[in-house]
């Protein structure tokens, strides 16, 4: 039982310098990394520097269990250093397992299993982990250093190579955020590239190349990536070790929703594993609202579970959920807490978010999740389990079902037709032309055309400077898929492009608080399952996310479980846009990345003219955020 057990986990910012050259691992550069990291780990912080004087680690802890010494960070066991941020969910059952092997632990903490694990299995222990994770361990036997990501991204790692002319590093600074580095004595340099396609396009990540950031000498260990490091030769190799396939299996519906069903409550009781307080996010979705019913189900097994939940109230705003979360609340006695934000908390908050973010954010829906993680704080929740990847794995976006469609189309005409009807009845699909058609006959061009448009996008741009299109605009950026059936798009968005910038805003915004997001969906036999079955038990009888709502249907109250309305998580970000207050900064905006020479002189001067008002709204959206980004700098 969970009650006998005892947990630590470490919500933790980490940070290191490695290099060659004795004489530039220096105190006070570690202290200034851990400085900026303060907020990641505001109990404890601890420093280490090898006998060589090659590898220095910074580490700041929030603590949650076991406050003793012997659980700090940076962490020895053997011959072993390390630095950790994240969580290895199934660490007791590994730990059951090396044990059995010869390991001992003298700690309660998951950290401890970490370089266990890579003793006993070497890099493989990557694929036993089942967590959120990024660290650096050092081994002082080999004189060598491993640094690895999470499969999805779920923790963060930067990473700032200086390198000599004959391609071996001078040194190598790392850190869970891009503040960190620059305190640290890091240059930045604006990457114009990124720039240029996240203000015409809204992209805030390179498909093609997963170690870009905004800063063209700032790099990050791409999700699912490891780094093997020898310090003392200055050599360094970076490869993937999580490969996804997509696979495909047969199954019958009742067997895969019982198979999905067990699987996602064994994810979330193991992310429930605590001895702090744990609540979570309710919007009224069906994402959040399952979490919920899966741990009602579990409860006896989640001592620190508060009951209690956190909720963006919008009021008199179109899209505002509240009554469907209190629906939620009031089936699982659930205490709910409101924030309600209003266009003077986003000028209040905004450069406070931007300052955490590190780099440019898509809309207004991430100070949302700030400002509900600020209110955990306020109610000395810890940890908040939270819906984000449903959508992705499961087909949740609208977008989706032009895709599904296409495919049916060409392998099941008559389940087409019927599938089509029950879409546009239940309002899951806006709109259904002879484009598409011509995308199922022809996924290969279509992917061309749409790259091709969104380089007429950007060329098409009034607002920006010819001579800064012509230096930074790369076709191969804006690369699109080739898509011929629905699990071409998901895995898409799950491991190249989508759902790496929804966790980015996760971390950043719930470690501004010193919480903890975790995240059941994300759980990768979960996810590997769920691309496994047939894209039918994804999108089905004209609803999204099918194989979810069955599972969920004895638990939830029906109109949640098969709830036809939701678009997606959407603050008034239109109303807000046009506060006055709010307009003077995106002109100030504007006149910065004039000077900076991104935009023309013109567009103080003349509106620009994108399609639709809520289309402008969202431009001038990624006017502020670039300019506060590149004021900060």
């Amino acid at each position: 039982m969970l009650q006998a057990a005892h947990y630590l986990y470490t919500m933790c910012g980490i940070a290191g310098i490695i290099t060659p050259h004795s004489s530039l691992i220096q105190q006070q550069r570690l202290q200034q990394m851990a400085d900026a990291l303060r907020h990641r780990g505001p109990e404890h912080e601890g420093f280490w520097v090898n006998e060589e004087k090659t590898v220095g680690f910074a580490h700041r802890r929030l603590c949650i269990l076991d406050l003793s010494p012997e659980a700090n960070q940076p962490f020895h066991y053997l011959h072993y250093t390390l630095v950790f941020n994240g969580e290895i969910y199934n660490y007791i059952e590994l730990k059951k397992e090396l044990q059995q092997a010869g390991y001992t632990f003298t700690t309660s903490t998951d950290t401890e299993v970490i370089p266990a694990a890579y003793d006993y299995w070497s890099e493989n222990c990557l694929q036993h982990f089942d967590g959120m994770f990024a660290f650096a361990l050092y081994d002082a036997k080999q004189q060598t250093l491993f640094m690895a990501r999470d499969r999805f991204g779920e923790k963060p790692l930067y990473y700032y190579p200086i390198y000599t002319q004959r391609g071996r590093f001078d040194q190598i600074l790392f850190a869970s955020e891009i503040k960190a580095l620059l305190a640290a004595g890091a240059n930045r340099h604006l990457n114009g590239t990124m720039m240029l396609n996240y203000i015409a396009l809204g992209y805030v990540q390179n498909p093609i190349k997963k170690t870009e950031t905004f800063y063209s000498n700032i790099l990050l260990l791409p999700p699912g990536n490891c780094l093997s490091i020898i310090p003392s030769q200055g050599k360094i190799r970076l490869r993937k070790w999580y490969k996804p396939a997509l696979s495909s299996m047969i199954i019958e519906e009742s067997k895969a929703v019982e198979r999905f069903a067990a699987l996602f409550s064994a994810s979330v009781q193991k992310r429930l594993r605590s001895d702090v307080a744990v609540g979570t996010s309710l919007s009224g979705g069906l994402d959040s609202s399952s979490i919920v019913a899966a741990i009602h189900q579990l409860k006896t097994s989640a001592p620190h579970w508060t009951n209690v939940a956190f909720t963006a109230v919008f009021n008199g705003f179109e899209k505002d959920e509240t009554a469907y979360s209190k629906e939620v609340a009031n089936t699982y006695n659930i205490q709910q807490y409101f924030t309600q934000p209003t266009a003077e908390d986003w000028i209040k908050n905004w450069q406070a978010l931007m300052y955490y973010q590190d780099e440019p954010v898509q809309s207004s829906s991430v100070l949302i999740q700030y400002m509900v993680y600020q209110l955990a704080k306020e109610k000395n929740v810890t940890v908040l389990l939270d819906g984000q990847g449903a959508d992705e794995i499961l087909g949740g976006y609208k977008k989706y079902m032009h895709w599904y469609l296409q495919q049916l189309l060409l392998q099941r005409f008559a389940l087409f037709i019927k599938e089509k009807r029950a879409l546009r009845k239940n309002h899951f699909l806006q709109q259904w032309n002879w484009k598409n058609y011509i995308a199922a006959y022809y996924p290969h061009k279509t992917a061309e055309r749409l790259q091709q448009q969104a380089l007429q996008q950007i060329n098409n741009h009034a607002a920006f400077n010819a001579e800064f299109v012509m230096h930074y605009q790369n076709k191969d950026t804006l690369i699109k898929p080739v898509v011929r059936q629905l699990e071409d798009i998901l895995h898409y968005n799950t491991f190249t492009f989508g759902l790496e910038e929804l966790l980015r805003y996760a971390d950043r915004n719930s470690m501004a608080h010193s919480r903890e997001v975790r995240l059941p969906f994300l759980q990768h036999e979960l996810v590997e399952f769920v691309f496994a079955l047939p894209a039918n038990m994804k999108i089905k009888d004209g609803f999204t996310k099918w194989i979810l709502r069955k599972s969920m249907d004895h638990f939830l109250p029906k109109n949640i479980c098969w709830r036809k309305d939701k678009t997606g998580y959407e603050p008034p970000q239109q109303q807000w846009m046009h506060n006055k207050r709010i307009q003077e900064m995106i002109y100030e905006s504007k006149k910065k990345l004039v000077a900076e020479k991104v935009l023309n002189e013109q567009v103080l001067s003349k509106a620009v003219k994108p399609k639709g008002a809520h289309d402008k709204d969202n431009f001038d959206f990624r006017y502020l955020s670039a300019a506060t980004l590149m004021a900060n700098g």
